[in-house]
């Protein structure tokens, strides 16, 4: 199974595919990347590996959410800001 397909079996399990909205979900991205910083606040040469790893699966899970919500490819969506980033920098 994809990881995509887990985690909308995992909100559909908890009944987050009811209540997620884009805002909710970025907010949650928002939150779940500052809990990420405060990994390395106090620790910054020798954070928690195994908090930063989590606190890393909550971020990537709610923006993939995102993108399973508005049904864009994640990969594709990858790809297009690798070609923004390539024009803009390269």
């Amino acid at each position: 199974m994809s990881i995509i397909k887990e985690i909308q079996e995992l909100r559909k399990d908890c009944g987050w595919d009811k209540t997620d909205t884009p805002a909710i979900l970025a907010k949650s991205v928002f939150a779940e990347a500052g809990e990420l910083l405060e990994c390395f606040v106090e620790r910054e040469e020798t954070p928690d590996w195994n908090a930063v790893k989590s606190e890393i699966a909550d971020v990537l899970m709610y923006a993939m959410s995102i993108c399973i919500d508005q049904g864009w490819d994640v990969d594709e969506v990858i790809r297009e800001k690798f070609a923004d980033v390539r024009r803009r920098y390269l």
